[in-house]
């Protein structure tokens, strides 16, 4: 690739070495870039967590069987699957921005036909849709805050989606436990509790047309000057003319290296590397942690509460994932990402574990159903505080500039199908074995997961992305 005359030209200071003197203005646009992006965040956790409620009126109006209710929660995750490895190609050939506005239509699309589903077969189809955007959500927006960020604020920045997932997933049990409290017994209000989704999805395709596209994204596509332009809307001018150069020249290499496709797992370094990013996905679903963010309200129905009170007491789980989320931000900033992932596991095994003993051992009634619920409040505090902020951030951070939001799909995809098949086989397993075995399970699979990210995750903090890209290249080469 020839080099165009506007691509900056090479000098000495790099990025990570200045000291971002940015006035007030420029770090109030990266807030609000940061605050509409993440709405498919908002988005993507309203949608996937507002079945926990509504399912069981669902299964009464529409005839729900054990299987049926996997069929309807699990479809939205395999739609992901596919959505995540379609919106990572596509964000990588049309625009970070330009895929976050179209999936901002289609959550609307979704949302609207999963609210006037007739039976069982239209809900299925209409949850594979929006789970087309809930995937391809999953994968750009990350992606997009962690281009536009700067590399010392990037783990804060990037995991405030992760803040706006498990703020929609709160907002989704507390619609869920109002709706409910309000309607009564009137089976149709699940289609209220589905309808509310489609009014973030408005607001996000409006804030995202006055949004400007990633500057790495634009780089990639030597489109040096409008990359330059974008970085010094959320830069001092001297940040962005030393970090426009260090993405110019790391742009420039990929090119030529024709990085970007399928045939870039032919490269030792890059497929391993996808391996990796297929590991840490698989590491986050296998804590069984959306067992509880869907069918948390069941749960608690075994363990001894009553159907609205379940509802009522499913806000803490959502309560106490946003606050530990903000826990999980903090902390970013100031250990490293590998060992707040292990700590992190290690914490949902012994929550799970736990649930597992006390739906084993303790009797029916108020005293097993406070303990389980406890314990669901301590595998939240772990997993949303470490696991899943950790696991989005490094899924954002490890992949070369050229296939970014392509590698990320692939890791996007298989991470959506693990959540499928748990989604799917869930109900199913608890009504042939229980819920103490069901547990079991998990906690031998984190066991394995543990071993995994010892083993095999690298360490991402601290570096800047084109940095990270070159150190990663040197280690797997």
């Amino acid at each position: 690739m020839d080099v165009r005359d506007d691509a900056p030209q090479a000098r000495t200071t790099t990025p990570s070495t200045l000291v971002d003197d940015a006035p007030p203005a420029i770090s109030r646009r990266l807030r609000v870039i940061t605050v509409i992006a993440t709405f498919g965040g908002l988005l993507f956790g309203y949608d996937t967590g507002v079945i926990n409620g509504a399912l069981p009126y669902m299964t009464e109006d529409l005839g729900l069987t054990p299987f049926t209710e996997g069929m309807v929660t699990s479809s939205l995750l395999l739609g992901a699957a596919f959505g995540s490895l379609l919106g990572g190609r596509l964000s990588d050939a049309r625009g970070r921005r330009r895929n976050i506005l179209l999936l901002a239509v289609l959550f609307f699309v979704g949302a609207l036909a999963c609210t006037l589903a007739p039976n069982t077969a239209f809900m299925v189809v209409a949850r594979f849709v929006l789970g087309l955007a809930v995937g391809g959500a999953s994968v750009t927006v990350p992606v997009y805050l962690a281009e536009v960020s700067p590399a010392e604020r990037r783990g804060g920045l990037v995991t405030r989606n992760e803040l706006m997932i498990v703020s929609g997933q709160l907002a989704a049990f507390t619609f869920n436990a109002v709706i409910a409290n309000v309607g009564g017994e009137d089976n149709g209000i699940w289609r209220w509790m589905l309808v509310v989704a489609t009014l973030p999805a408005v607001a996000l395709w409006f804030g995202m047309l006055v949004m400007p596209e990633s500057p790495r994204w634009l780089a990639s596509k030597a489109r040096y000057s409008e990359a330059l332009d974008v970085l010094k809307q959320v830069r001092s001018q001297q940040r962005a003319e030393a970090e426009m150069r260090e993405v110019t020249a790391l742009a420039i290499e990929d090119e030529k290296a024709k990085l970007g496709g399928w045939s870039d797992l032919k490269v030792p370094w890059i497929r391993k590397l996808v391996g990796i990013g297929i590991g840490i996905a698989i590491v986050m679903q296998i804590t069984g942690v959306n067992t509880i963010m869907y069918y948390g309200t069941q749960i608690l129905t075994d363990a001894g509460f009553a159907a609205d009170s379940a509802l009522t007491a499913n806000i803490a789980n959502g309560v106490i994932s946003v606050l530990a989320t903000f826990v999980g931000i903090y902390l970013l900033g100031k250990v490293n990402r590998r060992p707040m992932l292990m700590v992190g596991q290690l914490g949902t095994i012994a929550a799970q574990l736990l649930i597992a003993v006390f739906s084993l051992t303790l009797p029916s009634g108020d005293g097993r159903a406070y303990a389980v619920l406890a314990m669901t409040v301590m595998f939240l505090a772990f997993q949303q505080g470490a696991i899943s902020p950790v696991t989005w951030l490094m899924l954002s951070e490890i992949f070369p500039l050229k296939m970014r939001g392509f590698g990320l799909g692939i890791a996007a995809f298989a991470l959506w199908i693990t959540n499928f098949t748990i989604g799917l086989v869930f109900p199913v397993l608890v009504d042939a074995v229980g819920v103490s075995n069901t547990f079991f399970v998990f906690v031998a699979l984190g066991l394995m997961s543990v071993t995994f990210v010892k083993r095999y995750v690298p360490e991402t903090r601290g570096r800047t992305l084109e940095n990270l890209e070159t150190e990663l290249k040197a280690r797997y080469s």
